[in-house]
C-alpha cells in the first residue's frame, strides 16, 4: 500500500493550523481514487525576499484535467509559521489575470497556519479542467513570511507589491506588478477523475526539472510553453492512449541534486535533497502515483561519487518505491563534458547495472534509455549537437521531445497491471 503524507487541522482563533503526519493512504487502484497529482513541483528551499501583506499568483500547468482541484502548499523549510488568509484557483488567461476564479478554502475555512516543516492539502475546488489547462493559485498573505519555492518555473509568476493587501479574487492582473520565474508557495495540484490509472513522476535533477527547455534554437527562447520532456510525455499520452488507460505527469526534478546523499563534493545548497530524502514529500506524498521515470547519477559522478554509493542509493529507493505499488523505470546516466576517464568508466559501469535483463538485475520494471537517444553517434561520451543546450549537459526543446518520443506508453501501462495484479 502506498504511503502519502496527510495534515491534520485543527482551530485556533480564526484561523487553522496544519500538523503534518505521515499515515497510510489509499493506493490508486484501492476503492478507485478519484485523486491524482496532476501537476508538481518540488520545493527545494526559500525565496531570498519575504512576502508582506501582499498576493501570489503561481500559474501550473496540468497533465490531465477533472471535476475538482485541490492544491498542495508547503511551509517545509520555513523557519516560522506560514498564514495563508485567502486562496482561489482559477483559469490563467493573459499574462496574470484569471477567469473563473474560485474560493480554495483548507478544512472549510478560508484562513489557514501551517508550522515550521509543515504542509497542507486544500479541500477541493470545483474547477473543472481539462489536460494542459493552465490554473492560477493565487494566495494572500496579510503577515510577514519568507515562502518556500522551486527556483526554475520557466514561466513568469506574478505578485503585487508589498502591503498591497488581498488581491487574489481579482481577474484582472492589473494588480500584480511584479513578477519572478520561481513558483512559490504551491507545490503540487490534484484532480478528480476516477477515470485515470494513475500518475507517473519524473524524478531526478536538472535535466528532469526542464533545464534546455526554454532553448527554441539560436537566438531563440520559449518561456511558458511547458516544454520539458516530462511535458511533452504528457501530451503523448492524452493524444495517444486510450481513455481506459489514461495517465497523469507530475514533475519532481530538483536541479543540482543526487541520487547519493555520500558523494563528498555536493554544494551545500543541495545537502539534504538527495533522493532517498526527498522520497517521502516529493514522491509519496503525492497521490495517485503509479510509476516513478528515475533520471539521476550526472551530478553524482561531478560531486566525486563512484559506483558503488550511487548504486547504494539505487536500490534503497527503488526498493522503498516497489514497497508502495509504485512502478520504477530508470535511465542510464548521460553524457556530460569534463568526465575523466574514471567518472566515464563509472557512468558506464552504473549503465551496465540499468541495462541488466533491462531490468536493473530485477530491481525496476524497465529502462527508458535516454543515453541511447541523446548520445553523439561519433562521440558516444558526449550530447548529440543537435541536441545539446550549449552546455554539453542539458537538451534544448528538440532533444526534451527526441526524449519524451523515446518512452514506451504500452511498457508505461503494461508494467504497472502486472505490479497491480501480484505478477
Amino acid at each position: 500500500m502506498m504511503r502519502s503524507q496527510r495534515i491534520t487541522v485543527f482551530a485556533t482563533g480564526f484561523a487553522l493550523v496544519a500538523t503534518a503526519l505521515i499515515s497510510s493512504a489509499p493506493t490508486a487502484e484501492g476503492a478507485r481514487n478519484s485523486w491524482f497529482t496532476s501537476w508538481a513541483q518540488s520545493q527545494e528551499g526559500l525565496a531570498t525576499a519575504a512576502l508582506n501583506n501582499q498576493s501570489v499568483r503561481m500559474v501550473t500547468h496540468l497533465s490531465q484535467g477533472g471535476s475538482a482541484v485541490r492544491i498542495r502548499v508547503q511551509n517545509t523549510f520555513g523557519k516560522t509559521p506560514l498564514t495563508i488568509d485567502r486562496a482561489t484557483a482559477g483559469h490563467s488567461a493573459d499574462a496574470a489575470s484569471v477567469a473563473d476564479a474560485r474560493p480554495v478554502t483548507f478544512a472549510g475555512r478560508g484562513t489557514i497556519t501551517i508550522p515550521p516543516g509543515g504542509e497542507t492539502w486544500s479541500d477541493d475546488a470545483g474547477l473543472v479542467t481539462r489536460p494542459g489547462d493552465d490554473v492560477a493559485m493565487s494566495m494572500y498573505v496579510a503577515g510577514t513570511t519568507v515562502p518556500g519555492l522551486h527556483r526554475s518555473a520557466f514561466r513568469d509568476n506574478y505578485l503585487t507589491p508589498p502591503g498591497s493587501g488581498d488581491h487574489t479574487a481579482d481577474g484582472s492582473g492589473a494588480a500584480y506588478t511584479q513578477s519572478v520565474t520561481s513558483t512559490y508557495l504551491v507545490s503540487a495540484v490534484d484532480v478528480r477523475n476516477p477515470a485515470l490509472e494513475g500518475t507517473i513522476v519524473p524524478f531526478g535533477s536538472s535535466v528532469v526539472d526542464g533545464v534546455g527547455s526554454t532553448n527554441c534554437g539560436s537566438g531563440c527562447t520559449e518561456t511558458g510553453t511547458n516544454r520539458r520532456w516530462s511535458d511533452d510525455l504528457a501530451r503523448r499520452i492524452v493524444a495517444e492512449l486510450p481513455a481506459s488507460t489514461q495517465l497523469a505527469v507530475a514533475n519532481a526534478g530538483i536541479s543540482g541534486t543526487t541520487s547519493s546523499a555520500a558523494c563528498p563534493n555536493i554544494p551545500g545548497q543541495f545537502t539534504g535533497l538527495d533522493a532517498l530524502a526527498r522520497l517521502d514529500r516529493d514522491i509519496l506524498a503525492l497521490h495517485g502515483v503509479s510509476a516513478v521515470i528515475y533520471y539521476y547519477g550526472t551530478n553524482d559522478l561531478a560531486y566525486g561519487c563512484a559506483v558503488s554509493p550511487i548504486l547504494d542509493s539505487y536500490r534503497q529507493v527503488f526498493q522503498q518505491l516497489r514497497e508502495n505499488g509504485i512502478a520504477v523505470y530508470v535511465s542510464p546516466i548521460t553524457a556530460r563534458p569534463g568526465y575523466s576517464d574514471q567518472n566515464n568508466l563509472d557512468r558506464h559501469a552504473v549503465d551496465n547495472f540499468v541495462k541488466q535483463w533491462n531490468n536493473c538485475a530485477a530491481t525496476c520494471q524497465g529502462v527508458p534509455d535516454f543515453d541511447q537517444v541523446l548520445k553523439d553517434p561519433l562521440k558516444p561520451n558526449s550530447i548529440n549537437p543537435a541536441y545539446d543546450n550549449g552546455d554539453g549537459v542539458h537538451v534544448n526543446i528538440a532533444g526534451q521531445q527526441a526524449m519524451a518520443d523515446y518512452i514506451s506508453l504500452p511498457m508505461l501501462t503494461q508494467k504497472r497491471h502486472e505490479m497491480s495484479s501480484g505478477r
